[in-house]
């Protein structure tokens, strides 16, 4: 197997895509776009006049807009609430297919077999872009080439909610805030007993076994949470059998999740938590698109740390420390390729009520990441000795909070050890017209520093060699939109614009980073809750994207413009018809569809690149149903890709195959 090849592979999968302004004075930006929008707007009205007009609470308390607790209406910034309730109704899938199912989203991998390598790419944004938090903390894998955080390490059984916030969230988050940000939340809350336990038990076709336990309670002055999870499939062949033979093995997965959470109630305005986090897993993959291979790829991760909250009379202070360690080894049975890292960081910040509706938050935070590699094979060694890189903010943002009116004005500085500084800033206002429409929008610039690997890594002459004089990729994002909420009725509206400047690429022709691509993304995303009679509810979700990127012809390495990204469909639709039967006794279906898109065309026999190919659209269908005996006691099954639609999300890799698994839940 060629190394160059197996890099070539990853990267080509990763190459970077690069402002709602320029959008609106496009008169003729897209006929489809405009014709759209009015139906989606004439259905929102009519319907809104058959509905009861008392009003019903549907505004979820988030954290992750602003770093403080506080209700959706009050902020202009876009978030989307994957409650505990639907959480728990989705025991048959991982976070990355939960996550894919969410407007604006496009997770790739989370079709493939379970340990896939799986990327979020937040409203075209390309790989790395988009900021991953677990309980408002960032998590990465600093060895990882765009920093990406590996969501195998996250057992959806341990997740309370997910918070998704969309656009630049650089000011408040730094950096890979390009596309958003995802904030996983594990924290329990309302807990009165001093011991509770919850546990489930899951099989399914191809061989799948999994099972979880959580103990968690509260007792005086300490709360607690402990939860150990297991998954284990033979799975299924990552890379497509085109020859039709069927002779390609199983690419299976078998992993472990602890995590443990420990409060402390010191004082009336003291809280202090220590937590940490362990997972490993053991995943096949193969040797590339159509191309079938024994090779297994180990990982082992711990994050470990602690923090505090002080609230008293206007001020809220809150500090939190994270320790990540990462270890993960390839092994293609000619040679082993080897990644460790290491991260530290910290934060400080502070929220201050100013009076009249304003309120000030100041923080600042400290990133230090460090890796190394070894390949190690009977023809061939590399190594990149302990490289190191560290970075430092400081951030405020100043709120204002009245009936009507909310706004947000922020701005960050970054020093970065390797380029020195750069800054962003945000100016996010929002209108409530009524009690049942508001409108909002803003205007936030984002950016991504580059990795460690981008900058440092060394491959050999014909393998990917880093850039120490990479700068910061730049966005700058603007979006308008528009929410309705009636008792029976809510949806959201959302017109954004992106342009990314200073693009990190990688030049084929030279092996080597360099900052270049730019990209320009247009489109919108609407998202509708409707329940038409009492026990039937309809979820939907809409995404259109324009795209276009100027990067490096994947052919034959001159420039070129693309008038699509990678991977990610023009459109997409989300469907979820869930009946309560009896009160006992749930289904639920769900429908994806999944436009056409591009993908990279591979290589030919002599490692040559071929042109980019076209994925077709597909619509797959699942099922779920629950019947809950009592209340400690609950029974599910969970279908997907119940009609065996054959698609691909990757060029040369398979997607799952009807794929059932059944199982029982307990909590007490």
């Amino acid at each position: 197997m060629n190394q160059q090849l197996v890099f070539r592979d990853i990267l080509v999968t990763q190459l970077p895509e690069s402002s709602l302004l320029h959008f609106l004075k496009q008169k003729t930006m897209s006929k489809k776009l405009t014709l759209l929008s009015t139906a989606l707007l004439i259905a929102t009205a009519m319907l809104a006049q058959k509905q009861d007009t008392s009003t019903h609470s549907l505004d979820e308390v988030v954290v992750t807009a602003n770093k403080v607790a506080q209700k959706q209406s009050s902020t202009g910034k876009v978030v989307t609430v994957i409650t505990k309730e639907q959480i728990e109704k989705s025991a048959g899938k991982t976070l990355a297919q939960l996550l894919n199912e969410q407007a604006g989203l496009v997770v790739t991998g989370a079709l493939q077999p379970i340990g896939s390598v799986q990327t979020v790419n937040m409203r075209g944004a390309a790989s790395g872009r988009t900021l991953i938090l677990i309980d408002g903390i960032p998590v990465s894998d600093p060895s990882d080439i765009n920093n990406n955080f590996d969501l195998n390490q996250v057992s959806i059984t341990e997740i309370e909610s997910v918070e998704i916030c969309k656009g630049a969230q650089s000011t408040l988050y730094g950096s890979d805030a390009i596309g958003g940000v995802v904030n996983i939340i594990t924290v329990k809350n309302d807990v009165k007993k001093p011991l509770n336990v919850k546990a489930t038990l899951a099989a399914g076709n191809e061989a799948t076994y999994k099972g979880n336990v959580q103990l968690y309670g509260k007792s005086g002055k300490f709360s607690y949470s402990a939860g150990y999870a297991k998954l284990k499939t033979d799975g299924f062949s990552a890379a497509y059998d085109s020859s039709g033979k069927g002779k390609f093995d199983k690419d299976g997965f078998d992993g472990n999740t602890a995590n443990a959470i420990v409060t402390l109630k010191a004082t009336t305005e003291l809280n202090l938590k220590a937590f940490t986090r362990y997972s490993d897993y053991t995943a096949g993959f193969d040797g590339g698109s159509f191309n079938d291979a024994a090779y297994t790829n180990k990982n082992k991760n711990l994050y470990a740390g602690g923090g505090f909250e002080f609230k008293k009379d206007i001020i809220s202070l809150t500090g939190n420390y994270q320790y990540g360690t990462l270890n993960r080894k390839a092994d293609y049975g000619y040679g082993t390729n080897e990644y460790k890292s290491n991260s530290h960081f910290a934060e400080l910040y502070a929220n201050t009520k100013l009076g009249s509706g304003f309120s000030l938050l100041q923080g600042a935070d400290y990133r230090y990441a460090s890796m190394n590699n070894q390949y190690k094979s009977a023809t061939y060694n590399s190594s990149m000795t302990d490289t190191a890189l560290s970075q430092s903010s400081l951030y405020a943002s100043l709120v204002y909070n009245s009936k009507k009116l909310n706004i947000e004005l922020g701005g960050r500085l970054n020093v970065n050890a390797r380029y020195g500084s750069n800054n962003t800033y945000t100016f996010n206002p929002s209108f409530t017209i009524d009690k049942h429409y508001r409108l909002f929008g803003s205007i936030a610039t984002g950016f991504k520093a580059p990795s460690l690997y981008q900058l440092y890594y060394f491959g050999g002459t014909f393998y990917p060699v880093g850039n120490r004089n990479l700068s910061p990729e730049k966005s700058i994002n603007y979006e308008l939109g528009i929410q309705q909420q009636y008792k029976r009725f809510s949806n959201r509206l959302v017109f954004f614009y992106r342009e990314i400047t200073d693009g990190i690429d990688y030049n084929n022709n030279v092996n080597q980073y360099f900052n270049y691509a730019a990209q320009t993304v247009r489109g919108l995303e609407y998202e509708v809750s409707v329940q038409p009679i009492e026990h039937l509810t309809v979820t939907a979700n809409y995404t259109y994207l324009s795209a276009s990127q100027n990067t490096e012809n994947r052919v034959n390495n001159k420039d070129t413009v693309y008038n699509y990204s990678l991977r990610i469909p023009k459109s997409s639709l989300n469907v979820n018809i869930g009946y309560q039967i009896t009160d006992n006794f749930l289904v639920s279906f769900n429908g994806k569809y999944q436009g056409s898109r591009y993908d990279a065309g591979g290589y030919d026999a002599s490692y040559n690149s071929l042109p980019d190919v076209t994925l077709n659209s597909y619509f797959i269908v699942g099922a779920y149903a629950q019947y809950v005996v009592n209340k400690n006691f609950k029974i599910f099954a969970d279908g997907k890709n119940i009609t065996n639609q054959k698609f691909f999300d990757i060029n040369g890799y398979n997607s799952i195959p009807t794929l059932i698994n059944g199982g029982v839940s307990f909590n007490w």
